[in-house]
């Protein structure tokens, strides 16, 4: 796995600092007893997923499903014991175990229901002992409910093989039932289930934009108990939005209104778009709007009026005028970018309706726009800048938004190095001959590979915590711009985005956005072990994971690269991709034995899941078995506590060298 630089020995005041903490030769001796104990246990299972896209229900069933992890517990306990039927509704029981009792209660009849409740009560508390055994009791006690930790802590470690234990057992069953707690009990106990099943839940990118509720998502991972993020283009696109960046304001606005997504902004965030849907109808109301015609799918389409599609289409220009404003600003304002061949405003022939972009001639669809000035094409008309301002200060001022943004901040990176495995969501970027690309830009010279993603980070911070109206402010948020959609960005991986071809010109040939020459390399075991070296990693069961580009499966495409190396987790969670996937999203589980890789095809509804206990239909692959089960020794957080029964044992040859004192009075 990772390699581990040697420690040097504490020193001797170090030494007497941790003796406040271990004051006598027993309190030292009795935690490196505990930890070495905990270093022959097996290492915990570690969840990734990405590319969620705002698809709540898809992701809380995966969340809750563990990716199967679950059901195969359920399985491995009562595959000859329990009807499929049963086994189906027990699963769906600990996925959302309230609205299953509020079902189920409905159905059944008293006696039938405390029948019910007895015995899956039993099968519960087996599942509950099946998935916490892997664990010290202390770490099971501290994840328990409070309410309910000591009667789950005696079921699931009394012996009832027992006679007098059995009784006692049973008893406590009954009373359950008797004293009418069995429906807040089961749901306890479906909770701990949940959260022993996994250790630890990696969210490698892009939880935002496309699908209805990402607000609901981002909920859901701050209630979870252990989570990283490595954030993706779509997530830093609204986290600048929430900085007060006005170009990412109306990148979000123009998406969402594109693709009618409007409830995450409305309902989710509280951002009221009155402002611009008044200007809109005002400035552009007599204008040509079909190239901006919001997407209405499915039977989304019949709940909205043809007034209510042309004032989407309106807003839409009106939004999409105004970014594209913004962007030559900030284009022009950051030469380092390397982007001066996107401004393309001051290249319209308004004349001939066309545009010349890398000396091709295009004829445009629109050149109505009644804001650009043509001798100051990327000035905001006040009108405009108006709007914009309000939007902008809207996003600042939602608690909900701030809130979440906070989250990604604290608990995400563009990257994270874990337990042999290098996190990203995007790419690292690549020259074309295979060799790592040099940056110049907002503060470095020639930075690439890990040290670039590192200032990378560390200037996407400043776009948030810098103070308000200082330099270090704007180029924090001109370069989540940057990331967004700039040129090679390490989270983008392409060469342009091309929305104003995609709005303005018929000719699809202008489309191209040429991916970076990582996504070629990355099939390549060398390179996948040069750019893991570049992160400190070298050995056989080491891996990027990756997500963002999504997995063809259709045509054949694997989501396993570089001879094993490299994995790709983007298959296609949101709803739109799922025609070019072919599936519903790939998910990544490691457990001690082994790395499996899991498929998944739409999800039908969470009621229909609930009413049918009708599971995502998964696909499990084991792609890497390990030659003998990993223990938590042989984790990074094995090496911290390796490190502790170091310090620990230095402390106890100090005592014993009369070189720190003990403290008896404990």
């Amino acid at each position: 796995m990772k390699h581990v630089q040697s420690r040097r020995a504490p020193d001797l005041r170090y030494l007497q600092m941790l003796s406040r903490q271990y004051p006598t030769v027993q309190a030292a001796s009795t935690e490196i007893i505990n930890l070495q104990a905990i270093l022959n246990l097996p290492k915990g299972t570690e969840h990734f997923i990405s590319d969620v896209h705002g698809e709540y229900e898809a992701f809380l069933h995966i969340l809750n499903s563990a990716s199967g992890a679950v059901r195969e517990k359920v399985d491995e306990l009562f595959s000859t014991s329990v009807s499929k039927a049963e086994r189906d509704q027990l699963a769906t029981l600990i996925y959302y175990p309230a609205e299953k009792l509020e079902e189920l209660s409905g159905e059944l009849e008293e006696e039938e229901l405390e029948e019910w409740y007895r015995i899956t009560l039993h099968r519960l508390v087996d599942i509950c002992r099946l998935v916490t055994s892997k664990y010290t009791r202390s770490k099971v006690r501290k994840a328990m409910p409070k309410e309910y930790a000591y009667i789950i802590d005696e079921l699931i470690n009394t012996n009832y093989d027992y006679h007098n234990k059995r009784e006692y057992y049973e008893n406590i069953i009954s009373t359950i039932i008797d004293i009418d707690r069995a429906g807040d009990f089961i749901i306890a106990v479906c909770d701990l289930i949940k959260r022993m099943v996994v250790d630890r839940l990696h969210m490698v990118g892009d939880m935002f934009d496309r699908g209805p509720r990402a607000d609901i998502i981002m909920d859901a991972l701050m209630d979870y108990h252990n989570v990283d993020i490595q954030w993706g283009n779509h997530d830093v696109l609204w986290m600048g939005a929430a900085t007060g960046s006005r170009t990412l304001v109306a990148t979000v606005l123009s998406n969402s209104i594109h693709y009618n997504n409007l409830e995450v902004i409305e309902t989710g965030y509280g951002i009221s778009l009155r402002p611009l849907a008044l200007f809109a109808n005002e400035v552009y109301r007599d204008c040509d709007c079909s190239c901006f015609k919001a997407k209405f799918a499915g039977d989304d389409a019949s709940n909205y009026t043809e007034k209510d599609k042309a004032l989407a289409a309106r807003m839409h220009k009106a939004i999409t005028v105004i970014l594209f404003k913004l962007e030559g600003q900030k284009i022009l304002r950051n030469p380092g970018f390397g982007m001066d061949d996107r401004l393309l405003l001051d290249k319209i022939d308004y004349e001939n309706k066309c545009i010349t972009i890398d000396g091709v001639r295009y004829d445009l669809a629109d050149t109505d726009f009644p804001t650009v000035d043509r001798e100051h094409p990327y000035d905001l008309s006040p009108e405009e800048s108006e709007v914009i301002d309000q939007l902008t200060a809207s996003f600042e001022h939602s608690e909900k938004l701030q809130k979440h943004v906070r989250f990604l901040y604290s608990k995400g990176g563009l990257y994270k190095v874990f337990n042999g495995n290098l996190l990203l969501h995007g790419c690292i970027p690549l020259t074309d001959d295979g060799e790592i690309m040099k940056f110049s830009m907002v503060g470095c010279k020639d930075l690439g590979g890990r040290a670039f993603l590192d200032h990378a980070e560390a200037v996407a911070r400043q776009g948030y915590y810098a103070k308000p109206g200082t330099p270090e402010r704007t180029a924090g948020q001109d370069f989540l711009w940057f990331l967004w959609c700039g040129r090679n960005s390490p989270l983008f991986g392409r060469q342009q985005m091309t929305t104003f071809e995609r709005r303005l010109i018929k000719d699809e040939s202008s489309w191209s956005e040429p991916k970076n020459a990582y996504y070629t390399y990355y099939n390549d075991p060398a390179v996948c072990d040069r750019l893991m070296a570049e992160f400190g990693l070298a050995g056989p069961h080491c891996h990027i994971i990756n997500g963002h580009i999504p997995v063809k499966s259709k045509k054949g495409e694997s989501p396993i690269k570089g001879g094993g190396k490299l994995i790709v987790i983007d298959g296609g969670f949101c709803r739109a991709y799922q025609p070019t996937t072919g599936i519903a999203g790939y998910t990544l589980i490691y457990n001690s034995n082994c790395y499996r890789i899991v498929s998944h095809t739409s999800f039908p509804g969470r009621q229909e899941a609930i009413r049918e206990n009708k599971d995502i239909a998964n696909s499990s692959d084991i792609f890497e078995r390990m030659e003998s089960r990993v223990k938590i020794a042989d984790t990074d957080i094995g090496v911290e506590l390796q490190a502790q029964v170091d310090d620990l044992k230095a402390l106890l040859k100090a005592y014993r060298m009369g070189e720190v004192k003990e403290d008896h009075r404990g």
